[in-house]
């Protein structure tokens, strides 16, 4: 059996987005949440690997990590100027309905 994808936002990711997907019943965590406020970019990676989730992002350090080699359970990557909250929502989403977290695992998606 597929394990559906679960999201983790990290800090520079509006908290509209994990509350637009929990309406729509998907599982997200905040990095605020989980307690990660000011912790190193490594340290966002290794806690979304450990609880097998995808980490969404506004961040371009993170697209840098990726290219080093680093493993993860998958990255989503939104320059924040370029797409509307709802645009990401919907992407997100699509994702969502069409991946499984094994499908992301060391991928790297640009929204």
């Amino acid at each position: 059996m597929t394990e559906k994808i679960k999201f983790h936002l990290d800090e520079s990711v509006s908290n509209a987005i994990a509350l637009g997907l929990r309406r729509r019943g998907i599982n997200v965590t905040t990095t605020s949440e989980a307690g990660l406020i000011g912790v190193s970019d490594r340290e966002q990676i290794t806690f979304a690997l450990s609880e097998n989730r995808i980490l969404i992002t506004h961040d371009d350090d993170f697209v840098m990590l990726h290219r080093s080699g680093i493993n993860h359970a998958g990255i989503t990557y939104c320059d924040q100027k370029r797409r509307s909250i709802g645009e990401i929502l919907n992407t997100l989403i699509l994702i969502w309905e069409t991946l499984a977290s094994e499908d992301m695992k060391n991928q790297l998606e640009f929204l």
